[in-house]
């Protein structure tokens, strides 16, 4: 989210997210408006300062925070001992999760996952291409069969009304899907959803 926050909040979704990166057409400048509590807050951060991503926690009252750089397990381990550590913490009783990014492509080793099941709550799965996420297109999603794990994660990368179907086939599996995350597809412009659209989406997925 950017710009039509309030517009958006008003579907009701689960999740709303908020990219904390300068580099990001999306970057978040503004403050949160007065959005449901039902509404999780999510954060998306790359390769942050972990004292930067403890503000934006305070200050948004973020319910997740979303990892899509480079970052290794230590740094994940700081981040939730610092979590812990919060002198105020979040109104949510369970904390702040933390999901963790992963860009795949044809050749993406699902292995490589493994040594952060330990430190996050769920992965995010995105297509790798040029930017950090917000690529517009979707990876090969067979790709899924050789997921290792039993940990939710969120299905991301290109989702849009003309492949619904194709996801709501995935959702039908075994596969632990938590949610899906939608982003350029439903957007006129970076940050400014199309409403009309996500009410499409959602009387398809309901």
């Amino acid at each position: 989210m950017k710009h039509n926050v309030a517009q958006v909040a008003a579907l009701q979704p689960d999740y709303l997210g908020f990219i904390f990166y300068t580099k990001s057409s999306r970057d978040y400048e503004d403050d949160v408006l007065n959005i449901s509590e039902k509404i999780k807050r999510v954060g998306v951060f790359v390769d942050a300062p972990i004292s930067f991503i403890l503000k934006k926690i305070k200050a948004f009252k973020l319910d997740v925070i979303q990892l899509h750089g480079d970052e290794s397990v230590f740094y994940i381990n700081e981040i939730n001992q610092n979590i812990l550590n919060l002198p105020t913490r979040v109104k949510q009783e369970n904390g702040v999760e933390v999901w963790k990014v992963f860009s795949v492509d044809d050749h993406f080793d699902f292995s490589k996952i493994l040594v952060y099941e330990n430190v996050v709550d769920k992965y995010l799965f995105d297509t790798k291409g040029k930017d950090k996420g917000g690529n517009g297109f979707a990876f090969n999603w067979r790709a899924l069969n050789d997921y290792p794990s039993t940990k939710p994660f969120i299905l991301s990368g290109g989702i849009s009304l003309e492949n619904i179907s194709e996801v709501k086939e995935l959702l039908q599996t075994d596969l632990p899907i938590h949610a899906i995350d939608v982003n350029s597809k439903f957007e006129d412009s970076p940050g400014l959803k199309n409403v009309e659209k996500l009410k499409k989406l959602i009387k398809e997925i309901e």
